[in-house]
């Protein structure tokens, strides 16, 4: 059981600290002045990872991968959503001015991080392979329960320390001075990952 734990925690850990929207989400807020809205939407975000492994468990992976049209279609759905925040973030940026932080409710945060996500559908499908080259052919229930809690664990202390992290003082210091070209940044990155969704369901479509 302890070998299998270790296996999926290395696996999540490397696909953790590998940049991604989540990453770009919950610093970027952190750094642009406000802890409790990336607090917030690190809390958003650790729950979607909960959901996405339990299902993961479930077999929803399976079901994707059977269900072709329904994976192009919440790829696409993801892919869009991903642009919108781009977008969302690449305006503020060109609106604030450098004494302006970014200003969002707890909800509005917890929100962004739960969508950011949610409407990412590679996550269940990591989560399936995670699991499935971590377990065993039979894992027990117990097991099951245990690997979900640590991908939980495992999310909530990357994304918490993202949002300590670069909401001290000093980064947001940094960051004020160069708020409109790092929110830019992080509006394209995050587009980035939206093309990318969209165009690898184009090319399924396509290749179908």
């Amino acid at each position: 059981m302890g070998s299998s734990l270790l296996a999926i925690s290395l696996l999540h850990w490397i696909a953790l600290i590998t940049p991604g929207p989540n990453v770009l989400v919950v610093s970027n807020l952190a750094a642009n002045g406000s802890r409790r809205a990336a607090v917030c939407a690190a809390l958003g975000v650790t729950v979607v990872a909960g959901i996405w492994s339990s299902l993961a468990v479930l077999g929803v992976g399976a079901i994707f991968a059977a269900h072709y049209y329904l994976r192009i279609a919440v790829q696409i759905a993801g892919g869009w959503y991903l642009l919108y925040v781009g977008v969302r973030f690449w305006l503020t940026g060109a609106a604030h001015s450098e004494n302006a932080p970014i200003q969002l409710s707890s909800f509005a945060a917890f929100r962004l991080g739960f969508l950011t996500n949610f409407m990412n559908p590679r996550s269940v499908l990591f989560f399936s392979s995670v699991l499935a080259t971590g377990l065993p052919a039979k894992p027990s229930a117990l097991l099951l329960v245990l690997a979900v809690i640590l991908v939980i664990f495992n999310a909530f202390v990357w994304h918490m320390t993202l949002a300590l992290a670069f909401s001290h003082r000093r980064v947001q210091a940094a960051y004020a001075r160069s708020r409109t070209v790092i929110g830019r940044i992080a509006g394209v990155s995050i587009g980035v990952f939206g093309v990318r969704l969209l165009i690898t369901a184009a090319d399924q479509v396509r290749s179908r």
